[in-house]
Order: structure tokens, then sequence, then C-alpha cells
């Protein structure tokens, strides 16, 4: 059998891939049901079935990974067929998985496609003929999935590859009606609040984002931009939310996050700040930060981070440092113990130490101060057993030490204990931001970080640094750290260039990937890198279409 070329480039890939000839095996994972895909396609399939009622075919959408989220119509003999070779909800047909056929191949070349019956790469499809159209959003250009009509083989018609495109373009201007109703309602929210409150706001949308003329006349451009940045976190929230952003300015912000709802869709959310003083670091502020070993960061938001544990270790002030996993608590806390309090033993226990209630309780009676690491995941009985130990601390101490735990944000076992019973002795939560709220600090602590790799002689090119503080660094420094230590491994000296850092640091997407696509970004920089950029030879190499390579580089926001 002759083989047309975009069918034989796709047998190509699915032998590359491993594909089981005789047999497919799709992955199950079940997908969102409501997603704006599902909800701007559940119309157009309702009428498309009903055109199709008496025809033997079945309708078929997926996300755009080839996982099935709706499948309609077909007569029981093609339900049963397609049931045998799990083409129904919740498994994923893509190419890699079970070859050539009409959903994972379009998604493989992003346009549609017929596979007829002798055309799909393994034996057990080959009794269907399958048309599938991609569906993209009509305003990022990404791929959101695939609109498919399947049939028996010997019912094969070119009409059917016609009605597949036509539904996906109706799909796609749904989705325009749905963004538009969403809009509106964002915008409606907008300015309703920039009329009540005749302050600073910020509209955060899918695609759309607005800052009002109070904000961009109260704040600098680089005010701003920390503004911007610190709204990150607050995107696609659901519930009203209330966060501080330390300004490079010296000031302080408020930030009132509150969700925009159409119907029960989230349409977006609006932001209202509020900036006032801080009485530890107002504009204009001469108090000098003072520099401690180990400690590296000069933006105003780390500063005053500094300067409130150093306040706190200072009057001898019990504490609670509070972040993310990675950002620097427990190196913060020694570095201010060492410069605060020179002459006390400070001792560092682990919240999972068998013996921790009674060394805590020892270490103290003889004046030691005390860092209590992930105190989140004590348990019922120790968080008990230490209030005791406190209490009798501050009973019976006339020169209390000083005490510190470390919490992971949004993390505990035992969580109203932890709340009610022994964060009472603790007067002040410090937040250790996570990395990405102060990236400009990132340019100090690569070459901190690469000395401590113990290579010397190693630096990193202006573009490189550029490159990683565009990164949203999930992990913090820790994270940052573990990258250097892989550029040290491979370079023992000179200047890194971008294109000497490690694949994850060439793709500045900010979406959690799973394993599998961040193999996949890795794939795709290293034979970028391999090719010199030459996307088409990169994609030869690794068996993708020319189309595939461009859209992947696209959603991985791969920097080339």
């Amino acid at each position: 059998m002759t083989l047309r070329e975009s069918i034989l480039q796709s047998w190509q890939r699915s032998e590359a891939s491993l594909v089981n000839v005789d047999q497919p095996s799709p992955a199950y994972i079940p997908g969102n049901v409501d997603t704006t895909l599902t909800r701007a396609a559940r119309p157009v399939i309702d009428a498309l079935a009903s055109e199709l009622t008496n025809e033997p075919v079945c309708i078929i959408l997926t996300d755009a990974k080839g996982v099935v989220l709706d499948r309609r119509g077909g007569d029981p003999a093609l339900i049963r067929r397609l049931d045998a070779v799990d083409l129904s909800p919740g498994f994923r047909y893509a190419e890699s998985e079970v070859g050539t056929n009409g959903i994972g191949t379009a998604l493989e070349v992003g346009g549609p496609i017929l596979v007829l019956g002798p055309e799909h790469y393994s034996g057990v499809l080959r009794r269907f003929a399958c048309a599938g159209a991609p569906i993209t959003h009509p305003v990022t250009g990404g791929q959101l999935g695939v609109l498919d009509i399947t049939t028996q083989a010997q019912n094969s018609n070119a009409v059917l590859l016609s009605f597949a495109k036509l539904a996906a373009r109706r799909i796609q201007e749904r989705i325009v009606e749905e963004a538009n109703a969403l809009d509106q309602a964002l915008l409606s929210d907008y300015y309703a609040a920039c009329r009540h409150t005749g302050g600073s706001v910020i509209a955060l949308g899918e695609e759309v984002f607005m800052i009002n003329a109070h904000a961009q006349a109260h704040f600098d451009s680089v005010d701003q931009a920390a503004l911007i940045d610190r709204t990150r976190d607050a995107r696609g929230g659901t519930r009203p939310c209330t966060f501080i952003a330390d300004l490079p300015s010296g000031f302080t912000a408020r930030l009132a996050y509150q969700p925009t709802y159409l119907g029960h869709r989230l349409a977006g959310g609006i932001v209202q700040v509020r900036e006032h003083r801080s009485g530890l670091r107002s504009a204009g502020s001469t108090t000098r930060v003072p520099t401690l070993p180990g400690v590296i960061g000069a933006s105003a938001l780390w500063r005053h981070t500094v300067q409130e544990v150093l306040d706190s270790a200072g009057r001898a002030e019990w504490i609670v440092a509070e972040g993310e996993p990675g950002t620097g608590k427990l190196t913060l806390l020694r570095a201010v113990h060492n410069y605060s309090r020179p002459g006390a033993r400070l001792v560092i226990l682990d919240a999972d130490d068998p013996e921790l209630v009674n060394v805590a309780a020892t270490e103290l009676e003889e004046g030691s101060d005390l860092v209590l690491r992930h105190a989140h995941l004590l348990s019922t009985e120790d968080i008990h057993a230490l209030v005791d130990v406190l209490q009798t601390v501050r009973d019976s101490l006339s020169d209390e030490p000083w005490i510190a735990l470390t919490v992971v944000t949004g993390q505990s076992g035992a969580q109203d204990e932890l709340d009610t019973q022994l964060l009472r002795f603790f007067p002040r939560t410090v937040a250790v931001p996570p990395l990405r709220h102060h990236l400009d600090d990132v340019q100090a602590l690569v070459p901190h970080l690469l000395a401590r790799t113990g290579v010397a002689g190693v630096t990193l090119s202006q573009a490189a640094l550029n490159q990683l503080m565009r990164l949203p660094w999930p992990g913090n420094v820790t994270h940052l750290r573990t990258v250097l230590g892989e550029v040290a491994r491979r370079r023992r000296s000179g200047v890194v260039e971008l294109d000497g850092l490690p694949a994850e640091c060439r793709a500045t997407t900010r979406r959690h990937l799973t394993r599998l696509e961040a193999l996949e970004r890795d794939a795709i920089v290293d034979a970028l890198a391999a090719h010199h950029g030459d996307k088409a030879a990169a994609a030869l190499a690794l068996g993708m279409s020319r189309a595939t390579i461009y859209r992947k580089i696209r959603d991985y926001a791969i920097v080339t």
C-alpha cells in the first residue's frame, strides 16, 4: 500500500514511539469536563449530533493532549467497537500511544486530517475511518483540542472532514462569544471598582490585564512592575484574598483580590490597591540593613524581610518564618542569630525528631536559642507537649531565649492545634518571599551559589542571567542552586552563555509541567541546541513535523 506523505510521516513517528502495531494502549486520564472548550463545544456537538441522527457516525471531542472528553451518536454496533479499542471518555488517543489516528495525528500536524481504514498504524483501528479537526484558541492560537468524527471504514466519506472542520470553526466562534461575555463582566466590575474607590485598581482576566489611570499616575514604572508581578499569584483565584507587596520605592501596598463571576464561570478578578508607609522602611528611609554572611539580596522586599527578622532577634521576640519550600528560611534565621545574638548557642531541631520535645526542653533550660524546622509537620501530641515546655520557659526563665519556627505556607497536619495552641506564643509571623517575587536578587545569588559548588572561574553571561531572571523558580533558591550545580558540572571554567543553561531554563512558561511534558521540553531544547536553532532539522531529529515543533516551542515558551 502506498501511503500519503502526511500518513507516512505519522507512521514513522508512531514507529519511533514504539507504538504496538497490533493493539493500542491509550492511557486513562480523566479530563476536565468543565472548561472553556467543553462549554463552547456542548451546544455545537448537540446540534451536529441531531443533524447526524440517522448516520452511523460518532462525534468525539478531546482536549489538547488527545484525552476524550465527550462522545456522541453512533449506532450500538459502532459504540461497542469503539469501546473495544478504548476510544471512549477518559482515554488518551495521542499519536505516541495509539499510532496514526484522526485525533492524535491532527494534534501532531496542527491541522485537519482524514485517516482512512488501512492508513491507521495499529491493526485494530483499521476497521475505522476518522476525520479530526484541531480546535485552537481564537486569541492565543494555542491548541485546545480536536473535534473528531469516526465511522466504520466501509462508510468512509470525504464529507466527514468537512463536517469536522465546520464543527471546529463553530466551537471557536462560541469561544469568542463566551470570552466577550466574560470580558464584559470583568470590565463591568472594573469600572464599578474604579468609580467606587477612586483609587488604584487592576483587572485580571484570562486574556485581559488592565491597570487604571490612578495607579499609573500614583506608582512609577518600577513600582508598577512590582505590583504586576505580585498579582500573578492571584490570577485565576476563585476566592477573595488579601496580600502585601513591598515596593522598590519603599512603600508597602495592600492588594485586595475579589473574583468576578459570570453565572458559575470565573471571568477573572479585581485587585484594589491601598498604599501605606511601612514603619520599617518608608520612602527615602536611611535605615541600612546590615550585610549578613550567606544572606544574599538587595531588593527592597528582601531587605524588608531581613530587617523584620533582625528586629525580632534583637528583642528576643519569638517568631514564625513562613514561606514556600526553598526560600531560605533557615539560612536567614541562622544568619540573623549569628549577627544579633553572637554569644548565644543556637540549636536547630526538626519536627520529625523522635526526641524533639525532650531535647527542646533541655536546651531551653540551659539558655540555648532554638529553631524548630518544619513546624507544620508536628503531630497533635508533640504540639501539646511543646506548649507545656514553652509555658514553663515563659514562667520560669527571666532571660528568655530566642525561639523561631519555620513553616511551609498552607501545609499542616494539625492546623487547628498549631494555630490555636502553639502559635499563640509567637507574636510575629514573617513571610519569607518566594524567589519569583524578588527576581532582581538572582543577579547577586548566582555568583554566590556558583562559588558554593566548589568550581572556581565559572561565570554567566548577561544574556544567561537575564534568562534566569525571567523564570518562575517553583523551587525557589534551592531550585536555582540545583540548576547552577548542573551548570558547574558541565562547565568548569569560562563564561556560560544562554545555550549552556540546562533545558528547563530555556523555557519561560509559568504553568506546571507534567514529568512527560518536562521531558519533551528538554528534548526539544537539546535538539534545537544540537542543530544551532534550526527548527526544521530539530523537528526531523525528533520525528516531529515542523508544525508540531513550532507549536511546542510556543506552548513551552522556549527561548530560541
